[in-house]
């Protein structure tokens, strides 16, 4: 089974998220047109008339999305049959939150050995 296909997202803690987006804006060239801040769209290699993407997104320092770990950023996997790697993850005793159904795709979140939050992510179809 084909498990992580990918980076979904990358997401960080930041003491001012808007100031930090124009300064990457300013001198990086990296666009935050949505809310979710940056998206990265690419294609994918297994059949390239489909466009992919992957978010960059500052977050709020004192934001509880990544709890419950202290870092200050989590990284979104995207992931194939995320129902069957659940299962999977389950079964080797590690705890699973989700899944969770979104407008985007399912959703699931996993600690990893030192403590850093990972969020699984089965996009919708054709995103």
């Amino acid at each position: 089974m084909r498990k992580v296909t990918g980076i979904g997202g990358i997401f960080f803690k930041a003491q001012n998220p808007e100031q930090l987006k124009t300064w990457y804006r300013d001198h990086l060239g990296i666009e935050c047109t949505s809310e979710s801040g940056a998206i990265f769209e690419w294609r994918d290699t297994d059949d390239p008339e489909k466009t992919e993407y992957t978010v960059w997104d500052p977050f709020p320092r004192d934001t509880d999305y990544f709890k419950p770990s202290d870092a200050s950023f989590m990284i979104n996997y995207r992931v194939q049959d995320i129902q069957a790697l659940i299962k999977e993850l389950r079964k080797a005793g590690l705890q699973v939150s989700g899944p969770k159904e979104l407008t985007e795709g399912v959703f699931a979140w996993v600690m990893d050995p030192e403590g850093n939050k990972i969020e699984l992510w089965e996009p919708v179809a054709g995103t």
